[in-house]
């Protein structure tokens, strides 16, 4: 009779938390949805979501801050328990992560740095994707004339980026083996105003460029448009995110690396993430979280996810993933690396 008891005490208290967490709702505002890659994070953020019992809905800030902060309002009015934000400008959003905890509603910071102790920072390495980015192409072209293509100058993510590069080029810049010829960062990630960019220095430049360190693969398509107008594809550039049609061009030869963030890996952990800290748990309890300092010294919590660079040497790590497929990876490509040979 007492292991009765027990078993049907075990029983209720599984079927209340299970129905607690069917009545948890999780909102996530994305800064846009121009980028091919946000498709993929949200159907794994989605996935985990419904794994754990909880509701999504999201808002599309469409490149705008200001409309980003009038989503967060709607979506706080709508009784969200915990938001994932995706941040059009770090700053700006400042205000709705103090709405959001005067509500003791959770923020997750995804992809993108919110500095406020407050929001639980989720992302990649992003200093490291920067390393990977300027290795790859130095090993392509150590010597030379150089630029250098920004992310967005509101978020944080393109000064970690170009951290990263300069660490991996400082020696070779000092010595005189690489000089610089162009930077410029991309307002909203754009690949047009990426490519606007790379057109202007071009011009300047009477087209002495031998490599470019571009800081994802947006950004990395509209260089290489640049680039192929002038009858210069094939030098050396870099990208990030594993986009489809960046990794079809490294199959091609007009991109050198893209370091491979698998947004699915991003996403399945910002659900589960968000289900927990809706559900009471401590911001430094979460599997994963480690102590970080911004750097403006602000400490945060954060998770950091390993990126991969993926090359013409090693393409088959996205096709084995089933991050794409061979078809679409080889697309137009008639005796590349493998698998595409």
């Amino acid at each position: 009779m007492r292991n009765l008891f027990i078993a049907a005490a075990a029983l209720t208290t599984a079927f209340t938390t299970t129905a607690l967490a069917q009545d948890l709702t999780v909102g996530v505002s994305w800064s846009n949805f121009q980028e091919e890659r946000w498709k993929t994070d949200e159907a794994a953020m989605v996935a985990a979501l419904e794994a754990g019992g909880a509701n999504y809905v999201s808002a599309d800030a469409q490149s705008s801050s200001s409309k980003q902060l009038s989503d967060i309002e709607a979506l706080m009015a709508q009784g969200v328990d915990a938001l994932i934000v995706l941040a059009q400008d770090t700053e700006a959003i400042i205000p709705a992560v103090q709405a959001a905890a005067d509500e003791g509603i959770p923020v997750i910071a995804y992809d993108r740095l919110i500095e406020d102790p407050r929001a639980f920072y989720l992302t990649f390495d992003n200093v490291e994707v920067g390393r990977m980015q300027a290795r790859a192409v130095f090993a392509a072209a150590p010597t030379g004339n150089y630029v250098m293509i920004k992310g967005s100058p509101t978020d944080p993510n393109a000064d970690f980026l170009r951290g990263g590069q300069q660490e991996i080029l400082q020696a070779a810049i000092d010595s005189g083996d690489i000089t610089i010829v162009g930077e410029a960062y991309t307002d909203g990630w754009l690949p047009a105003n990426a490519q606007r960019n790379m057109e202007q220095i071009l011009t300047a430049n009477d087209n002495k460029v031998d490599a470019v360190v571009a800081s994802n693969d947006g950004t990395a398509g509209g260089v290489v448009a640049a680039l192929t107008a002038q009858g210069m594809d094939g030098i050396p550039v870099s990208g990030q995110d594993g986009d489809h049609a960046a990794l079809n061009r490294v199959a091609k030869g007009t991109q050198t690396v893209s370091v491979w963030k698998d947004a699915r890996d991003l996403g399945r952990n910002a659900g589960e993430i968000a289900v927990a800290l809706a559900g009471g748990t401590a911001m430094a309890d979460i599997d994963g979280a480690i102590e970080w300092t911004s750097p403006s010294g602000t400490t945060m919590t954060a998770k950091f996810l390993e990126p991969v660079p993926v090359t013409a040497e090693n393409l088959t790590v996205v096709t084995d993933a089933g991050w794409i497929s061979v078809d679409a990876l080889c697309q137009g490509v008639e005796s590349g690396p493998a698998p595409c040979n």
